[in-house]
């Protein structure tokens, strides 16, 4: 992951600029690289504080886990390169839908996966905490499912209009910040018996 959202600003390239154009100007003509990069680097960095968290009660791993946990980081690493691609064509009509396209279905798999690995670590109580609260657990569950969901409709929404799309995917990046908004549940009980908190956002 910070390897991936590293990469998200290389994207960004220095301006060229036409004869007689001033370089404040150049540089307001990148602004689809600002968004597009400000956007990715938002979304990468909840997934990572959800991960995380995750990491707080899953305190075991088997080989099936750790190799659904790589193609999952498979997915984040592809990240740059429909970053790029919608930057570089959000002004084409035509191409700006397929890019948008291609960015959804990429968010949208990095959805599905990070499902995969938290669903196949709680299957069960499989690789939990042995103090892992069920109720919590199944709260994290269905929190988490709405993510691939909602990123298959915004990307689905981008065949019939590829703005709306990439506002729903800056406006999921900006809502997720906020405090609260992602799922706060009791996936941890202390020695005691009483409730630790673990707070996260929608995968």
């Amino acid at each position: 992951m910070a390897i991936a959202i590293t990469l998200l600003v290389l994207e960004i390239g220095v301006p060229h600029m036409d004869p007689g154009e001033s370089l404040g100007a150049a540089l307001g003509e990148q602004w689809p690289s600002y968004a597009a990069y400000a956007v990715s680097f938002l979304t990468i960095g909840i997934i990572w504080v959800n991960h995380h968290h995750l990491f707080s009660v899953i305190v075991r791993t088997d080989n099936t886990f750790l190799i659904l946990n790589v193609v999952f980081l498979m997915t984040i690493a592809a990240l740059p390169w429909p970053t790029a691609l919608v930057a570089e064509f959000i002004r084409e009509e035509g191409a700006r839908t397929t890019a948008t396209a291609v960015y959804g279905l990429n968010m949208t798999s990095i959805a599905i996966m990070f499902n995969a690995v938290w669903r196949y670590a709680a299957r069960g109580h499989r690789l939990l905490a042995p103090n892992a609260d069920p109720a919590g657990i199944h709260k994290v569950s269905a929190s988490y499912l709405s993510g691939p969901i909602t990123y298959l409709a915004a990307t689905l929404i981008a065949f019939a209009n590829a703005w709306v799309s990439l506002a729903i995917f800056a406006a999921l990046a900006l809502y997720w910040l906020i405090p609260g908004t992602g799922p706060t549940v009791e996936l941890l009980r202390g020695p005691g018996g009483e409730e630790r908190s673990e707070h996260g956002s929608a995968g």
